[in-house]
């Protein structure tokens, strides 16, 4: 897994909820967290989805957006989005091009098997497009709280 904090945000361009398609330059002076989740509509990354969904006015108090972003389709990332009413985008990276480019990929085992994965991964992007801090294999509970915490400090 490679480091990023302090280094450029890496570019990234893909298809959303709501028929947009977002790359780095939509969030120019603004701050970003970017999380990579495993999969809509699972346990922990509903949980994950809600803790943001639920902070979101926090996190917009300090001019900062969220983007969820997992391999999932866009009709998938709709059904989730709506079910749960979350307030921010999530994009579809099927072809794992952001996820490679934030270095997010990892073996993992289930049931005995091992297969390539999502790590779920956080990412807080600056105004000046930096990353300033990155949560690698993340533990929902709590989580949001720390990364709120965080943009807080910026």
């Amino acid at each position: 897994m490679s480091n990023l904090e302090g280094k450029k945000c890496p570019a990234f361009q893909g298809e959303c909820t709501n028929n947009k398609t977002f790359s780095n330059k939509d969030f120019s002076n603004k701050n970003l967290v970017i999380y990579f989740y495993p999969k809509d509509s699972t346990p922990g990354c509903t949980t994950e989805g809600q803790d943001f969904r639920d902070n979101y006015k926090e996190f917009k108090k300090y001019d900062t957006e969220i983007l969820g972003v997992s391999r999932d389709s866009v009709k998938s990332h709709e059904n989730f989005k709506s079910k749960q009413s979350f307030p921010f985008e999530l994009l579809s990276d099927p072809d794992e091009k952001m996820c490679n480019a934030f270095d997010v990929m990892k073996m993992k085992s289930m049931y005995g098997k091992q297969y390539l994965g999502v790590d779920r991964s956080t990412f807080l992007i600056d105004k000046a497009g930096k990353v300033k801090r990155e949560w690698r294999s993340v533990k929902v509970k709590g989580h949001v709280d720390e990364v709120l915490n965080e943009v807080k400090n910026l």
